[in-house]
Order: structure tokens, then C-alpha cells, then sequence
């Protein structure tokens, strides 16, 4: 099947930069979900140990990937223990 796709990319060059963008964007979506399975506090791994990682995070941890005007080192805590 890649000695297929070898062929076609050499008799029709013009396929290579749709190669490269949708290998770059499956790449860039795994990446992500792997960050998102690793990073985010809704996801939990360990059920015996740390059944509700969220109530762990202190109003300081970023765990957004993207925030606009935003510190996190200014922030105090709002919020009951559990």
C-alpha cells in the first residue's frame, strides 16, 4: 500500500502538500488528546487513590491550554474544602 502511495505522489507531486497538512493535522489532534488525557482534571485514572482529582486543584493550577488576560498567581480560593 505505501509503494502505492509512493507512485502516485512521484507521478502527481501536487498530492504532497495535501500529505503533509492532513499528517500535520493528525499529528496536531493527537497531541491534544493525549494533553487532554494527561492534563485535565475530569479525567481520572487512578480511582482507588485520587477518585475526584478536581477537588485536588488549587486556585492557582492552570490546566486550560488557551486563556486571554488571565492570572493565575493572583487568584485566592473561593471555595469549601472537601
Amino acid at each position: 500500500m505505501l509503494s502505492t502511495v509512493l507512485k502516485q505522489v512521484k507521478s502527481h507531486p501536487a498530492l504532497i502538500p495535501l500529505f503533509i497538512f492532513i499528517g500535520g493535522g493528525a499529528t496536531m489532534s493527537m497531541l491534544y488528546l493525549g494533553r487532554l488525557a494527561l492534563k485535565n482534571p475530569d479525567c481520572s485514572w487512578d480511582r482507588k487513590n485520587n477518585p475526584e482529582p478536581w477537588n485536588k486543584l488549587g486556585p492557582n493550577d492552570q490546566y486550560k491550554l488557551f486563556t486571554v488576560n488571565m492570572d493565575y498567581s493572583k487568584l485566592k480560593k473561593d471555595r469549601p474544602d472537601f
